[in-house]
């Protein structure tokens, strides 16, 4: 049995009240918003609710709960441990509202939301009208509020001489005839008015050192702590405060002010600043227009250059590094692609995996290559491709910011590699976004204002650790353009407010079905285009984001010379080329250009065109084991007697063919890489051309560092009923019901898994057939708490037991009347 704490007096029959009778005490409901809070105590669900108080009580358990409890609750937490401390006294443990709000003297509706936070993470329980914290707090929390342990505790070790002494200086009866000494001089040192006498005989001298302790530490250091002193001998203002127990020494070089003397000295405060709301982010102004404008624009940026990034990473990809990272010269070179800095790479590269655009293609000798997802987001509309990023980017435990830094063994850190994980770094970016929300809209909070607001939020999780956390969440937000100059978007407030709801995906590439965020981006982001200016340079300029298609198209026959507000393609005989070798015509490619320019096509471009288009394809390589053809003699000729044609060991077959021994894929890379030009041909003469290989990786599952998904209310629920089913069994007296005397019921495999799903949902028993491995039938009568996997999971009233039963090896279900005997003909729907 789980008490928890040594059970307290209760003035009531049967047996006492524990926290485990608390929890069996809760309804349904209260423990399915336990398991909300605290998701952990159902990874698996335990067996019983004892069980469930085992591990609601469990250090670790305990202690995942205390990281997340903001500043307020945490002094609420403290303030009851250190009233309600059980080796205080014998009295009945706990502390009573109206004591406990006195002490802390706090505003009613913050603490009674803090007690309804407490008393729903089952950190604080009730044993009548007094509150209780956990017991293992104690050892957790070692000093409650800065005050020290109670003076029963201080005096448990003390000699027996040394007891007598202090009792007798006390004035009080010594020796154990009348029950233990250290019991009766700590409950007359807790008396007040016994308390302010001792204080007065000490003398002003003294009061300087009780008031370095009061307010915690509790602790002070002084030479020969442990001396032997009475009160006809003490001479020093710490001699007289040791004589009368207002300081007990815990070592030679320490000592401690009990409780008791701390509390009186406090006025009965419990803290000397309550801090019930915490501070708001504060810092300087902008204008709603250009912080969404700013972000928007960020974000547009971060879409562009992640599908750049991943298309020239196709053509060309990076290698794997043994551990499993990116080179440092593929991220430098990746950054000069984007004309952009090696850290706001990473942090793109990283979101990128994160959502599943890129992968390994292999773990040796592998390559970072784009995943068929990456096709699908490309389709999609920028702002939702966006959201896309965000999302990923805030489940992520990637720390893109710690790449390049040494890990414990001195080794370098590279990005998309090991050593850039940190579970805790998706609380820690909502908690940013928070803090950053918290601010008035259009202010852009300073970190210091930032950092102090996080400190009231999460104080357990202060440090140096926790400081990078922030700061690389800070700058990863900006990157990604979730703030603007500073402050929080509004597209970055509404994927906020979406984050802490439910998800809900809109088929596998995971885009949200009705993202408020998408919507608020796009409002931002400007229109896609369907037209650019062709000039005379032999350039074209965008002046905004073109539609997909087309921006493609322009990209396979211009390359990117600079990006901005306007972005400057420049037409070169290589694109021009790169076009035709993909299966452009040169009427299809002048064509398209003329449709989409708002200017007349000049005519050195057509020159262009038409010049490549007509050297085109002249050389053709086929299979003999390889032949050129071509229709002018003249360029056969000039090969036949180019030098650095002697490898290909050519020879003329016909005046337009010549044959040579080496393979049609040598051959043709061979020309090409001299500046002849060819394309392959068919066996019936045509022309092949072909598109660039698109090369893909498959998609990986994210490691094992991911933090698993909140339990859903079904889910939730299932847990209830299997928890109260298998503390019936564990709880009850064993009184099984006798099975039905008839045939076991037979039904459909659908209709069965159908009915016993209904059943789980209702919490209703149903009459099942079952085979056991034997082949043997038999009847049962079970309350089914949860179908997964392949097995249901349900108390077996016949059995007065949980079972686990294989569905397949179930015959048939059939409804139950009130009495528990079969009601009606099997069917494979439950009566109602």
């Amino acid at each position: 049995m789980i008490d928890d704490a040594e059970p307290a007096v209760r003035h009531t029959a049967g047996r006492p009240f524990t926290y485990t009778s608390w929890l069996r005490s809760l309804s349904d409901q209260e423990l399915a918003a336990l398991f909300t809070a605290r998701a952990d105590l159902i990874t698996p669900v335990p067996a019983d609710i004892a069980g469930l108080a085992a591990r609601a009580t469990s250090r670790p358990a305990v202690v995942r709960v205390l990281d997340r409890l903001d500043r307020f609750s945490l002094q609420v937490l403290e303030g009851l441990l250190a009233l309600g401390d059980d080796r205080a006294s014998s009295a009945p443990h706990g502390t009573d509202r109206r004591t406990f709000s006195t002490a802390l003297d706090a505003p009613a509706p913050a603490l009674d939301a803090a007690l309804d936070r407490l008393r729903g993470a089952a950190l604080v329980w009730e044993d009548g009208g007094l509150l209780r914290p956990v017991t293992v707090l104690r050892d957790i929390l070692t000093q409650p509020a800065g005050l020290g342990p109670p003076m029963r505790v201080l005096l448990a070790g003390r000699s027996a001489d040394r007891l007598n002494r202090l009792a007798a200086d006390l004035g009080l009866a010594t020796g154990y005839e009348g029950g233990d000494p250290a019991d009766r001089i700590a409950a007359a040192i807790a008396r007040t008015g016994r308390l302010a006498d001792l204080l007065a005989e000490v003398g002003d001298d003294a009061r300087p050192v009780l008031d370095r302790l009061v307010w915690g530490p509790p602790h002070g250091t002084v030479s020969q702590a442990d001396r032997d002193v009475d009160a006809a001998s003490a001479t020093s203002p710490i001699d007289r405060l040791l004589a009368r127990g207002l300081l007990v020494a815990t070592d030679d070089r320490t000592v401690t002010l009990p409780r008791e003397v701390a509390l009186h000295l406090r006025g009965g405060r419990l803290f000397r600043e309550v801090e019930a709301e915490p501070p708001r982010p504060s810092g300087p102004e902008r204008t709603a227009t250009t912080v969404a404008r700013t972000a928007a624009g960020q974000a547009f940026t971060v879409i562009r250059g992640i599908e750049e990034l991943l298309e020239s990473w196709a053509a060309d990809p990076p290698g794997v590094l043994r551990n499993g990272g990116l080179g440092v010269r593929d991220l430098r070179r990746s950054a000069q692609a984007l004309d952009s800095d090696e850290a706001s790479t990473a942090v793109l590269v990283e979101a990128a995996h994160s959502a599943g655009l890129i992968a390994a293609s292999g773990e040796v000798d592998g390559e970072w290559l784009p995943t068929a997802d990456y096709d699908v987001w490309r389709a999609a509309e920028p702002a939702r491709r966006w959201v896309r990023l965000a999302e990923a980017w805030l489940r992520s435990t990637r720390v893109a910011g710690l790449g390049g830094t040494k890990d414990a063994r001195g080794r370098s850190r590279n990005v998309l590699g090991e050593g850039l994980d940190r579970r805790s770094a998706p609380e820690v970016r909502l908690d940013v976004l928070r803090a950053l929300a918290a601010a008035p809209e259009a202010t852009a909070p300073t970190g210091e204002s930032v950092a102090a607001h996080l400190a009231w939020l999460r104080p357990r999780r202060q440090g140096p650790a926790f400081t990078t956390l922030v700061e690389t969440a800070l700058d990863e937000a900006r990157v990604l353009g979730l703030t603007g100059r500073d402050a929080l978007a509004p597209h970055a407030r509404a994927l906020l407010e979406e984050t802490t709801g439910p998800r809900h995906d809109d088929g596998p590439a995971g885009f949200a079905a009705d993202s408020a965020a998408a919507a608020e981006l796009a409002r931002s982001l400007p229109e896609p285009l369907d037209h650019f200016l062709v000039q005379g340079d032999l350039t074209a300029v965008a002046p905004g984001p073109l539609v997909p298609a087309l921006a493609r198209e322009l990209a396979l026959a211009a390359d990117v010379e600079s990006t901005g507000g306007a972005t400057v393609y420049r037409f070169s005989a290589d694109s021009v080329r790169r076009a035709l070798d993909a299966g452009r015509g040169a009427g299809e490619l002048t064509e398209l250009l003329e449709r989409h320019s708002t200017t007349p096509l000049p005519q050195p471009l057509r020159y262009l065109i038409s010049d490549i288009a007509r050297s085109h394809g002249r050389l053709r390589v086929g299979t003999a084991s390889s032949y050129l053809r071509c229709d002018d003699p003249a360029v056969l000729e000039e090969l036949l007697n180019d030098r650095r044609c002697a490898d290909l060991m050519l020879f003329r077959l016909a005046p337009t063919v010549v044959a040579g021994r080496s393979t049609r894929p040598v051959l043709l890379d061979r020309l090409n890489d001299l500046g002849y030009h060819a394309v392959p041909e068919a066996v019936d003469g045509s022309v092949q051309l072909s598109r660039p290989e698109v090369r893909r990786a498959a998609r990986r599952a994210p490691g094992e560092l991911t933090e698993p998904e909140p339990p859903g209310p079904e889910l939730r629920m299932a847990a209830v009923r299997a928890l109260r089913a298998g503390d019936e069994a564990a709880t009850a007296v064993r009184s099984p019901i006798a099975a039905p005397e008839a045939e076991p019921p037979r039904s459909p495999t659908a209709a069965t898994l159908a009915a016993l799903s209904s059943a789980a949902v209702d919490g209703r028993r149903v009459w099942i057939g079952y085979l056991d491995t034997e082949g043997r039938a038999s009847s049962r009568i079970v309350e089914p708490a949860r179908v997964d996997g392949g097995y249901l999971t349900a108390y077996d009233a016949t059995r007065a037991a949980v079972h686990r039963f294989a569905v397949h090896r179930i015959t048939g279900v059939a409804a139950v009347g009130p009495g528990g005997d079969p009601a009606g003909r099997p069917t494979g729907k439950p009566a109602g």
